[in-house]
């Protein structure tokens, strides 16, 4: 689960982590009475959406005065902020962050995430801040470092020390580094994050490090122990249909393509997208129903899929285990008959009650093509979506 930027500074500031004052708003006045209640003499006007590049794409000004406040607050709100990680189709802004301006004298780029190579916690940081940090580890490698914790010994001091040294931080600022490094740690597996980058990591000309801008992510699975932060989510971030899909325990991920995949099992479904692009076309979702996924459940997939207007044929492929093939198949007759199916439909069953699953869609007067394989039903998908008749 995402969070926008000041619900990440929240959560940092209760750990005692040094971010700039600022105040969430959502119109103009909001804007304006914000910034008087900071102060100035100068502010930053943020827009929030789940992307970043937002500068870039003029999601972040530095005003001077309360009239550009409410020039660019009237200018933001509302707009569709296309960046290099919203896609063409952008995301509209809803609220922004009216924030207190910063004096950098530096930025530095600070994260940190779960390696799961070394199954450790790993902090990354690099003196290029404020940058694409991508086109840094492509061009300058040799400007990122990564350092671990080890989980049976514990934080120590050192680490931070350490990463203060990668940063050339000397003095009173690699104090300050190192105890921004112990909070960060603390947060990071208080509230079981997956994702926290801080970009940039500033240093003040003050002399004061402070956490310039805040992305967090969280596990999902961990959501259930902590209700204060399921309570941060943004629905209007997220995709409509993986919030429908949400509600049904359903994993989906809409992709680019034209086949829309019902799969169950995470390993299963990566191979299915997989031997689509073997045979020349594109999976337009990712979608796992589970291991014991009901009649409605199923119903509830196939109208989540179908919703998509990219998709010109179906792939459904089961094996079933605690799954049951006749409990798909039913399914599936259920979900075609209440939205009209008018796309090819190929199916491959195996395992549990497969016998009684393929009699069930035989009988059942639809235009069902059944795959002896994964293969051969994926050939045979990709052989309908790319029909003259289609």
């Amino acid at each position: 689960m995402n969070i926008h930027e000041y619900q990440a500074k929240d959560v940092l500031r209760a750990f005692g982590t040094p971010v700039p004052r600022g105040i969430a708003v959502f119109s103009v006045d909001e804007a304006v009475a914000a910034a008087e209640q900071l102060g100035g003499p100068v502010w930053v006007v943020k827009a929030q959406i789940h992307a970043g590049g937002r500068g870039k794409g003029g999601g972040v000004k530095v005003v001077k005065s309360l009239q550009e406040v409410r020039k660019e607050a009237e200018r933001m709100l509302g707009m569709t902020l296309v960046t290099h990680q919203t896609g063409p189709h952008g995301r509209v802004v809803r609220r922004l962050y009216i924030e207190d301006g910063s004096a950098i004298a530096r930025e530095l780029y600070l994260s940190a995430l779960v390696d799961r190579t070394a199954s450790r916690v790993a902090f990354i940081a690099s003196t290029e801040g404020g940058m694409d940090i991508e086109a840094v580890a492509k061009e300058t490698p040799d400007k990122i470092q990564t350092f671990t914790v080890d989980p049976a010994a514990g934080y120590s001091r050192y680490v931070g020390l350490e990463i203060a040294t990668a940063l050339r931080l000397k003095g009173e600022q690699a104090k300050q580094c190192g105890t921004l490094i112990e909070t960060l740690y603390g947060a990071f597996l208080a509230k079981d994050m997956s994702l926290l980058e801080i970009n940039p990591l500033v240093v003040t000309k003050d002399g004061q490090v402070v956490c310039l801008d805040a992305k967090i992510n969280f596990d999902d699975n961990a959501l259930f122990r902590h209700r204060d932060i399921a309570e941060l989510r943004d629905p209007d971030e997220e995709d409509p249909m993986e919030r429908e899909a949400a509600k049904y325990d359903l994993s989906y991920v809409k992709l680019d393509g034209s086949i829309g995949c019902m799969v169950n099992g995470a390993g299963l479904a990566m191979a299915t997208m997989d031997i689509i692009k073997l045979y020349g076309e594109e999976p337009a979702n990712f979608l796992d129903v589970g291991g014991g996924a009901s009649k409605e459940k199923v119903t509830a997939a196939f109208k989540i899929i179908l919703s998509d207007p990219n998709v010109k044929g179906i792939l459904v492929n089961i094996f079933g285990g605690i799954m049951r093939c006749d409990i798909i198949a039913e399914g599936i007759i259920a979900a075609a008959h209440e939205v009209s199916l008018s796309v090819p439909l190929v199916v491959r069953l195996e395992g549990t009650n497969v016998e009684q699953g393929k009699a069930i869609l035989a009988k059942s007067g639809l235009s069902i093509v059944s795959g002896s394989d994964l293969a051969d039903a994926a050939q045979k998908i990709v052989a309908a979506v790319r029909s003259p008749q289609q």
